[in-house]
């Protein structure tokens, strides 16, 4: 595996970074907002009425990312050693419930118009600001993939996932009109609706799972922790690794793990090996902090509780249950 293809942003430029995102996110929610109150009104489409549902929640959920990516660009501080980079899993899990609550309400509207027979009218006007709609969320996706390329924000991605969707709604909306309309088809505008409400809970469930993760301290995936142990197998007075743990919250990553060493070094000469250790992995894995303890080999713990050398054996290990690993 290569180096990082590109260098790591500072704090200020990955701040103003997402913060752009979270603002051309509302901006662009508020225009499209009162766009489709004026063609619910004219339309009386409930696919077109679900659309302006999930925009009025887009303001609100594009506010929680806001202040999440705020919140998670200031520093750490004396209450917060680790930062503050989980704000972003909690404005991403706001967003998910925004969302679930939005194709709840898309789906109840949906029956409530099928069985009552009501269609649709003036699908010209819906059809016009759908049109507009996608424009202006294909502009605001562009964006995102850039911040999110850059700065791999948790909050700034499930955004994305939910204005993605969004493309879908407004396509769903304008068959739904064009249909109706034009072809005489009664259901196609409550189909369709259903439809998006479908498709908007499997995004929930889908952008759910990064921010849940996060707030969990899941480990690295099994590649990551190889690389990480690749990178310091063969380190000169390296006699073995034990008791890796990783975790990542927001935009930054922490990895800790022990080190055997010979037990006759000087705490100097040991403290040497953790050098090198942390200069190899900080070219790799620039902005990660670890904090890395030495063992003098040999003092090994026995029976159930006994440390497994990752070094020989992989990662893997470690997320057995202790009475599985072997001495």
């Amino acid at each position: 595996m290569n180096a990082p293809a590109t260098a790591p942003l500072s704090r200020e430029e990955r701040s103003r970074l997402t913060r752009s995102a979270a603002i051309a996110s509302t901006t662009v929610a508020a225009l499209l907002l009162s766009l489709k109150i004026y063609a619910a009104w004219r339309t009386g489409s409930a696919a077109m009425l679900g659309s302006l549902a999930d925009t009025a929640l887009d303001i609100i959920a594009s506010l929680s990312t806001l202040v999440g990516v705020w919140v998670a660009s200031q520093p750490a501080d004396h209450d917060h050693r680790f930062g503050h980079g989980k704000a972003e899993a909690l404005a991403a899990l706001v967003q998910v419930v925004l969302i679930s609550i939005s194709a709840v309400g898309i789906a109840a509207r949906a029956v409530q118009q099928w069985l009552g027979g009501v269609r649709p009218e003036e699908a010209e006007t819906g059809i016009a600001v759908s049109v507009i709609a996608l424009l202006a969320t294909f502009a605001l996706l562009a964006w995102q993939r850039h911040v999110i390329k850059r700065t791999s924000s948790v909050a700034i991605r499930t955004d994305h996932v939910h204005y993605q969707s969004d493309v879908l709604l407004n396509l769903g909306v304008i068959a739904a009109l064009a249909l109706d309309s034009w072809t005489g088809f009664s259901g196609a505008d409550p189909l369709f609706a259903l439809a998006i409400a479908g498709w908007l809970a499997w995004n929930a469930f889908q952008a759910s799972r990064e921010a849940v993760d996060n707030l969990m301290d899941k480990e690295w995936p099994v590649e990551k922790r190889e690389r990480l142990l690749e990178i310091i197998r063969g380190t000169p007075g390296l006699e073995g690794v034990h008791d890796l743990r990783t975790r990542t919250s927001g935009d930054r990553d922490f990895a800790q793990f022990h080190v055997w060493v010979d037990g006759d070094m000087t705490v100097r000469d040991a403290h040497d090996v953790m050098d090198r250790i942390e200069a190899q992995l900080e070219h790799e894995f620039p902005g990660t902090e670890f904090l890395i303890h030495p063992d003098p080999d040999g003092l090994r713990e026995g029976g159930a509780y006994a440390s497994v050398d990752l070094l020989e054996t992989g990662p893997d290990p470690e997320l057995l249950p202790r009475t599985e690993a072997r001495p």
